[in-house]
């Protein structure tokens, strides 16, 4: 296990889906990994596994909600290893689904907002300026329904059409330096999302075989992780294949 990597990877909301996936693809490809999730237990079997493959993994329990501790976890990763390459930038909850507004509780809005839009701000202003230093890639998990209408979630759809419009702009003021921003829209994806508020999570109401999965969400963010050179790829769409039949 090397304390000097050639590249660090922070990864918010590690410790299941897409960002433990997400997690491991670095590892097997020699990345070390600073793990960030509210769930203390899960987050460090994450690490652990991706230690398996010989890389650094550091699990610093976080909530992404808490700018202190977001802080706390980017300083970490660079006092540890001198350097930030990478930030994804994954952690995020949603609503239950058809509920008419005036029913929505608040603190369903509040929870939406403060992790996928306070928490995807708190998190870029504490890595970007550890990016800049490394020309270094931000890449932030979005949704399709931040592109779309959705009229069974419309605050999750909100914050994600936040986060697009957020991650182009600070594209704006950051590639110039040197970052390569990115956003990855998926389609729904079978985890365990949906568990918290929810009769049903994601893994349990989607079709594995027709949909988009946790590895091809990682595999993208991966690979917009890695761009080199003057270009990079703004955004990447990962849609089911009958998407556009439902509208």
């Amino acid at each position: 296990m090397t304390e000097t990597p050639d590249r660090v990877a922070l990864i918010t909301g590690a410790s299941s889906g897409i960002g433990a996936v997400t997690a491991r693809r670095f590892a097997e490809e020699g990345t070390a990994v600073v793990l960030a999730a509210r769930n203390t237990e899960p987050l460090e079997a994450v690490a652990e596994e991706c230690r398996e493959h010989g890389v650094a993994a550091v699990a610093v329990p976080t909530d992404v909600t808490e700018p202190d501790a977001v802080d706390t976890v980017v300083e970490t990763a660079v006092e540890r290893f001198e350097r930030l390459d990478v930030a994804v930038v994954n952690a995020g909850t949603g609503e239950t689904r058809n509920v008419p507004l005036s029913e929505l509780p608040r603190e369903q809005f509040a929870a939406v907002t403060e992790t996928n839009v306070h928490g995807a701000f708190y998190t870029t202003r504490a890595a970007l300026p550890h990016l800049r230093e490394r020309d270094g890639a931000l890449v932030f998990v979005g949704s399709s329904k931040g592109k779309y209408p959705s009229t069974s979630t419309p605050v999750y759809a909100a914050s994600k059409w936040w986060v697009r419009g957020f991650a182009a702009s600070v594209a704006g003021r950051a590639g110039p330096d040197g970052v390569a921003v990115t956003v990855i829209n998926p389609t729904g994806v079978p985890t365990a999302f949906g568990s918290d508020f929810r009769e049903s999570t994601n893994a349990e109401s989607l079709d594995p075989k027709a949909t988009v999965g946790a590895g091809d969400v990682a595999d993208a963010i991966v690979y917009a992780a890695g761009q080199e050179g003057a270009t990079a790829v703004a955004e990447l769409d990962l849609y089911r294949r009958d998407i556009h039949a439902r509208f």
